[in-house]
């Protein structure tokens, strides 16, 4: 008997109507839809409640799953009953040794495959081969053949239960749902489609193509035998309906793709149909002695034929609508609305004539209200696709008025890319209603460019969404990309006299920031940053389309360029944009397309831009774009070297005649000091990018310097001037500097005569000549580093450090040895005035605040020079240029000037630790005692109380955290700080008749924080350590006293098993240990104790005078048998243990060679002590994983590098050098 049929399809296929029965009226709201909207509108009315769905057929009596909560745990039923063998012909395909791996616990729990869903799944078989074998198994047992379709969506589905021919014949669809439902007794959600290995993506797609393959083979007569297609939908109707997601899921897809795939047949049928039509006609027409009318009943028969199969496949099509989408488009889950919103956007455009119509349109228009993010983008790929055609869009006219605003702010979405596809959309609506396309064709394609581009500048402006063109362009490049690439219209726009009625000067920068960015766009391939994914690799044919792009645009733009420049020469800012196009120009058709006048006009517009402003963004595009032409390679460098030489040439020569004035006048006036600046500034941009070596600048620009530094004479700054007096309408105040451009000069002078060396074997004479260079040089602009004017504080410290960088000792890497003579290490003083502007410039609050009227735009711009260089000074310090312990004047900010220094600080830590960590541990020692001694300083004795004291405890911690992963590697470093800190905690006497102890006593409340990163050895070794100095430095009157910061450290140190807590015992009991292990454990706590007095101390931690803090005093005469620290040593300790010998041996020669201390001459524990003297053989050391983001975990497995000079390459990309404009060294 057949699987009878859920209640609710109304309309069976026998009885429904000849046509597709629509849905109600356009706008009138279906009795639950969608939450957002208006009812008037096409919107949900106020009774609709999407988010809790009635789940089961208020006209099904018995036809719903159980009241159990929605994917809850159901209730489990008795044992299922025997599955009757099904017939079957298919062959089961021999699984592969790993697939129930591959498909994880859903495939090993599954013990009674069913033959269809494994050969699905497994995918070997091509699927028009699967679908025939079933069908020939269908066509010999009904019964048997749609049992195992019915068991393939059922394990498609999760479920292990099976439809047995028994249930099959006996029950209802409600009752199989329902016993289907109880043995759903799966432990996890998951079920095959939303599972994202490999296997069953693949199954995924093998289950959509099984039904529409299905059904093509059976377009033709099994789809009509009114058992197949009836009892499937039944069953589909049935499942989606369920209250478990896994059936509702499967089902409904199932079901929509069965949908997609009747909508062809049907469309197939109405094609026949049609023809039909036709013939007949033509037929009927003929006169009676031509017509045939054996013809014309064959016509006719076939006709009723056509007309029996579109009724039926019409009401299929009613049936899955009725039953399965207008439920489950307002689903609760996001996946199964988006399923139904993709299927229907593929029907409209399949199928147009029977469901492009307000009846269906209203669903996606509800559904662009749609809380999830995917549904309202398969909303908007859907309406794209109806809105490619104009037929179909014409038909959508109303949808769109209605719908209109709901589109339109859609831009604004919070998910960017529904907003991408929003503005997609809008254009294609655009190009249908907005702009006559034919009419654009027959006036020209110029003058729809003007439409386009007069639209999208009113979007650009008005919208105020942000300010680069480039993010708008690339957001309708998809789309719009023919007319943005219209670079011809483009430029003839520009170039107009007469501009239409509001095109001023704002919509010209817009416009010509939108060629810019489109000729950017053509010409790489790349979105600008942050939108999209990193590096995209280009497939040749990608490449092959960029090429011709470049091809094009060049052709355009060679002749119009030089116009362009001529028009807009007095605007700086359009002048920049202008200047950017050569770069992206195929530059080998100057002279390959004979366009050799174009080349000559650049150049004559490139040189009037270079003479007639001052701003450093328009000297640096004109260098920018000059350098590009002038490359070697061309045929046309000899021209564009001419044109370069002229340039330089009158710069140069103008630059001579106002030095020699200067030199032997002693005052000169407004004019002439501002005609001097201009000329040196473009002399240095140009010197960045060109080699102006031959016109001997150094000289000259060096004995301008040095007066200046000397007598002062030379003017730092003008007063006021004109910068771009053509521009109507725009006065600037520009305060241009003559030092600054002078230094600039003699810098690039310097690096040039180093490239210069560099690539050639350098004369001895050449190399001492330039080592005077840098040297004279460093010494000038050491003395710019008092200068009055900030300015040139600023820029003599960023020369100098970047200087400084080039000539430090990595200048001989990379087979460069010939070089060594150039290398140059600063002086002290140097150092320590570095290190002085740090603390003025970049950690001083005054700066960092500001002044009250400068804006937000201004501080953000004083913030970022402040980070630069801060950059600078950190780089000196990674490559070796200066001392690490230099690096405490920053380490001691980190915590106070996190918010905007803290991820240089925070990186500049981690590349010290790679250097050397013991050295690296004493500079963050330090940075703290350096803090805690200018407290005490300020505030005296009381200051352990003060907010300050709990910063540097706080500042402590963040430093602890270094030292959370991987304590084997951080192990002697930790234990030398804390054996110093010791030792600087006693080191000053407390004052006679004082009870507070010591007066660095309360560091070792800020030593505590870092004692949880010790391990227990170590703890119990620095505990006797503390005894000990505790006996040598205090009185005996002093020995009893309670100092807090004193217990505080014993505290830490002492673990719970010393301290005796039964409780610590019971949370964390230690694991039982051979009798040899414990002895030998007693025997290690015996020998520390008698040779802790002979423990040395780490190394000495002084303080570098540049800025130490720390007052000096006498040494405290002490008993020498108190603390001997040059006799004996931990090595020797360690040594003398009966388990070090059998330690060694199990170590590789490799291992043995780390533990050799690295500088026998370097006296104390942190030179010598052993990484493995205090391990116990069989102890289990409990490192204390902590995850913190103090903490650098990339670096840590980097191999260890002991020498500070030798950093390696690893340290080369600290930081970028682009922050501070320079190359890499």
């Amino acid at each position: 008997m057949l699987l009878r049929k859920s209640s609710r399809v109304l309309d069976s296929p026998g009885s429904s109507s000849s046509s597709l029965v629509q849905p109600q009226g356009m706008w009138a709201s279906p009795s639950s839809s969608v939450a957002q909207g208006d009812a008037e509108m096409g919107s949900l009315p106020a009774s609709g409640v999407p988010d809790v769905l009635d789940l089961s057929s208020s006209e099904d009596g018995g036809g719903s799953d159980s009241g159990s909560d929605f994917e809850d745990t159901l209730w489990k039923g008795g044992k299922r009953g025997t599955r009757t063998p099904l017939s079957c012909t298919l062959t089961a395909k021999r699984p592969r040794k790993d697939a129930s791996r591959d498909g994880g616990s859903l495939a090993e729990r599954n013990q009674e495959p069913s033959n269809l869903f494994e050969v699905v799944r497994l995918a070997k078989s091509a699927m028009e081969s699967v679908v025939d074998d079933w069908l020939e198994s269908y066509k010999q047992n009904k019964e048997a053949g749609f049992l195992e379709l019915v068991n393939f969506f059922i394990r498609s589905c999760g479920c292990k239960g099976v439809v047995t021919p028994e249930m099959f014949r006996k029950q209802q669809n409600s009752e199989i749902i329902q016993q289907l439902t109880e043995q759903f007794d799966e432990d996890s959600a998951e079920y095959p489609l939303v599972l994202t290995t490999q296997p069953w993506r693949k199954f995924q797609v093998g289950f959509c193509e099984l039904v529409t393959v299905l059904v093509r083979r059976c377009q033709y007569s099994i789809i009509y035998d009114e058992y197949l297609m009836d009892t499937l939908i039944s069953l589909l109707t049935g499942l989606s309906d369920s209250q478990v997601r896994a059936f509702r899921h499967t089902s409904t897809l199932a079901a929509m793709k069965l949908m997609t795939a009747l909508v062809r047949v049907a469309l197939g049928v109405s094609l026949h149909k049609d023809n039909n039509q036709r013939q007949y006609e033509a037929e009927r027409n003929k006169g009676p002695s031509r017509r045939a009318t054996d013809k014309l009943e064959a016509l006719l028969e076939k006709r009723r034929e056509l007309q029996e199969q579109q009724e039926e496949i019409e009401n299929m099509m009613n049936a899955i609508f009725k039953g399965v989408f207008v439920h489950r488009y307002r689903d609760v889950v996001p996946e199964i609305r988006a399923i139904c919103i993709e299927e229907m956007g593929n029907w409209m455009q399949s199928y147009s004539a029977s469901f492009l119509t307000d009846s269906y349109l209203k669903y996606i228009g509800w559904t662009l209200h749609d809380k999830q993010r995917e549904v309202r983008l398969k909303c908007l790929k859907a309406l794209q696709g109806l809105y490619r055609s104009r037929e179909m869009a014409a038909r959508m006219e109303l949808f769109t008025s209605r719908f209109k605003g709901r589109m339109v702010s859609m831009v604004l979405d919070k998910e960017s890319d529904v907003g991408v596809e929003a503005i997609k959309l809008l254009t294609l609506i655009l190009q249908q209603f907005d702009l006559d396309w034919e009419a654009v064709k027959e006036k020209g394609r110029r003058g729809g460019s003007r439409d386009f581009f007069r639209l999208l500048l009113a979007f650009f402006i008005e919208s105020e969404l942000h300010e680069h063109a480039a993010y708008l362009v690339d957001s309708l490049w998809d789309c719009a990309a023919p007319l943005l690439k219209d670079w011809d219209g483009l430029t003839h726009l520009l170039l107009e006299e007469s501009l239409e009625e509001g095109w001023g000067d704002q919509q010209e920068n817009a416009l010509i920031e939108i060629l810019v960015s489109s000729m950017r766009q053509a010409t790489e391939g790349k979105p600008p940053v942050g939108r999209g994914p990193g590096k995209k690799v280009l497939s040749a044919r990608e490449r092959k389309a960029l090429e011709d792009d470049r091809e094009k645009l060049t052709q355009y733009l060679i002749p119009l360029l030089p116009q362009l420049l001529a028009k807009f020469s007095a605007d700086a800012e359009k002048v920049v944009l202008l200047l950017a196009a050569p770069c992206y120009f195929n530059l080998s058709l100057y002279s390959s397309g004979r366009l050799e006048k174009y080349l000559e006009q650049l150049l004559a517009q490139l040189r009037e831009v270079v003479e007639k402003h001052t701003c450093q963004e328009v000297l640096e595009a004109a260098s920018q774009a000059l350098y590009v032409l002038c490359n070697p390679e061309f045929t046309f460098y000899s021209r564009v070297d001419l044109a370069r030489s002229c340039l330089v040439d009158a710069l140069t020569d103008k630059f001579q005649q106002e030095v020699a004035e200067l030199l032997q006048v002693s005052y000169l006036d407004e004019d002439e000091v501002y005609s001097m600046a201009a000329t040196l500034k473009r002399i240095s941009v140009l010197h960045n990018a060109h080699d102006l070596t031959p016109w001997q600048l150094y000289e000259p620009c060096s004995l301008l310097l040095q007066r200046a530094v000397d007598t002062g004479e030379v003017p730092k700054q003008v007063l006021g001037g004109l910068s771009g007096s053509q521009e109507p309408g725009r006065l600037l105040t520009v305060g241009t500097q003559v030092v600054i451009p002078i230094m600039t000069c003699v810098h690039f002078s310097i690096l040039w005569d180093l490239a210069h060396v560099s690539d050639t074997v350098p004369a001895q004479k050449e190399l001492l000549a330039l080592k005077r260079k840098v040297a004279s040089f460093c010494s000038l602009c050491q003395s710019c580093l008092n200068d009055m004017d900030s300015s040139v504080r600023e820029q003599a410290f960023v020369l100098l450090s970047d200087l400084l960088l080039v000539f430090s000792p990595q200048l001989t890497r990379g087979e460069r040895e010939a070089l060594e003579l150039l290398v140059y290490r600063p002086e002290v003083a140097l150092q320590s005035q570095l290190a002085g502007f740090l603390m003025d410039h970049v950690f001083n609050h005054a700066e960092l605040v500001g002044s009250d009227e400068e804006d937000s735009e201004g501080k953000i711009e004083r913030l970022h020079q402040r980070r630069n260089l801060l950059a600078g000074f950190c780089k000196l310090i990674i490559y070796n240029v200066l001392e690490l312990s230099a690096a405490s004047d920053v380490f001691k900010h980190y915590a106070k000037f996190y918010k905007d220094y803290g991820d240089i600080i925070k990186e500049t830590l981690s590349r010290a630790r790679q250097i050397d960590r013991d050295e690296w541990a004493r500079t963050l020692l330090l940075s703290l005692q350096q803090l805690l001694t200018e407290l005490l300083l300020q505030q005296g004795p009381d200051a352990v109380y003060s907010k300050a004291f709990l910063e540097i405890r706080d500042l402590a911690r963040r430093f602890s955290m270094f030292f959370s992963l991987h304590q084997l590697h951080n192990r002697q470093a930790l234990v030398a700080l804390h054996k110093a800190g010791i030792k600087f905690a006693f080191q000053e006497p407390a004052p006679s008749g004082s009870e507070l102890g010591p007066l660095n006593l309360p560091f070792l409340e800020v030593l505590s924080e870092f004692s949880p990163r010790l391990l227990r050895p170590d703890k119990k070794l620095l505990l006797s350590y503390l005894e000990q100095t505790c006996q040598a430095r205090l009185s005996p009157q002093q020995r009893g006293k309670a100092w807090n910061p004193l217990l505080t450290y014993r505290r830490s140190l002492r673990s719970l098993d010393d301290m005796g807590s039964d409780a610590s015992r019971i949370a964390a009991p230690r694991p039982r240990r051979r009798p040899s292990a414990a002895a030998k454990r007693r025997r290690l706590d015996d020998s520390s104790q008698r040779g802790d007095s002979s423990l040395q101390l780490s190394s000495r931690l002084e303080t570098p005078t540049l800025t130490s803090t720390v007052l000096k005093r006498g040494h405290q005469p002490g008993s020498p048998a108190q603390l001997q620290e040059e006799e004996g040593s931990e090595l020797d300790f360690v040594q003398s243990q009966p388990w070090f010998s059998s330690q060694r041996s199990r170590e590789s020669p490799s291992q043995q060679q780390l533990r050799v201390p690295r500088s026998a001459s370097r006296p104390g524990l942190g030179s010598r002590m052993d990484r493995l003297s205090l391990m116990e053989e069989e102890e289990e050391m409990v490192i204390q994983e902590e995850s913190s983001d103090e903490e650098d975990p990339q670096g840590l497995d980097r191999p260890l590098i002991h020498s500070h000079s030798s950093q390696g390459d690893q340290l080369r990309d600290l930081f970028d050098s682009t922050i501070l404009g320079i190359e890499d060294p």
